[in-house]
């Protein structure tokens, strides 16, 4: 079985941002960078998948050279090789234009099946991997948390809202998002990353960017402030205005 895991470095979460000049970005020279958690979720569960029906696991990544920390990561874990569509030009680049970039990478290795997270930490819009999907005219579900192969198809548990799941079945090849939590994360041993030192990562360089169908306007850190807010009347009243407050403003109690 071909498996692909589509894999995004992202800014560390202990990090504090530091907007660029044009407060559209981060300051991409200040900031230290980690792979993707869902995306980490997605990988094992590729990796499980190889364990239990054969094959390869093939890294799919697009962006600048230092993304090649993240893809090495991968191997470490247990990929077999990788694909690094490598441009400055996707740092920052919203979900079509990297969609469109490893469609044209993915598109030749005619994949069984491609699992992707279900959104990045830094942007947070879930609309890479559906979009691929479409590039590359494949069935998709998303929100996964289990994945069963058989009868030369694809059973899949999705996550509903209000506690619910859903099973569905799906054919062969497609697309999957995983949600976060779906399985127990392994780390790389020091025989994984010696075996990463060798094994195959094919760069590639994109065709001319499709246009960008989003545009970030302006990004801000959260701004602090307080307010001192007098209620008056008799104590009765006060206080049935404070649990009002409280409730329908503050929204901290119910």
């Amino acid at each position: 079985m071909k498996l692909a895991v589509c894999i995004k470095q992202v800014p560390t979460r202990e990090w504090q941002p530091r907007l660029n000049d044009t407060k559209t970005w981060i300051r991409e020279q200040d900031a230290s960078f980690e792979m993707n958690e869902p995306d980490a979720y997605a990988l094992e569960e590729s990796l499980r998948l190889k364990e239990r029906h054969g094959g390869e696991v093939v890294v799919c990544s697009a962006g600048p050279a230092r993304v090649a920390q993240v893809v090495r990561e991968a191997l470490a874990r247990g990929a077999d090789r990788a694909i690094h569509v490598e441009s400055d030009a996707l740092a920052g680049a919203d979900a079509f234009v990297v969609a469109d970039a490893l469609a044209s990478a993915m598109r030749d290795e005619r994949f069984d099946l491609i699992l992707t997270g279900l959104q990045s930490d830094d942007q947070g819009f879930g609309q890479t991997g559906v979009v691929l999907a479409e590039r590359l005219g494949l069935p998709h579900a998303t929100i996964i948390m289990d994945v069963q192969i058989q009868d030369g198809g694809l059973r899949v548990k999705r996550e509903l809202e209000g506690g619910w799941f859903q099973w569905i079945g799906m054919p062969l090849p497609a697309v999957l998002t995983i949600q976060s939590g779906i399985n127990q994360l392994r780390y790389a041993t020091l025989k994984g990353i010696m075996a990463a030192k060798k094994k195959e990562i094919r760069r590639v360089t994109p065709a001319t960017p499709a246009p960008a169908r989003q545009r970030i306007a302006r990004l801000y850190l959260p701004e602090k402030g307080k307010n001192t807010r007098v209620i008056g009347g008799s104590a009765g009243e006060a206080a049935k205005e404070l649990v009002r407050l409280l409730r329908d403003e503050a929204r901290v109690i119910q």
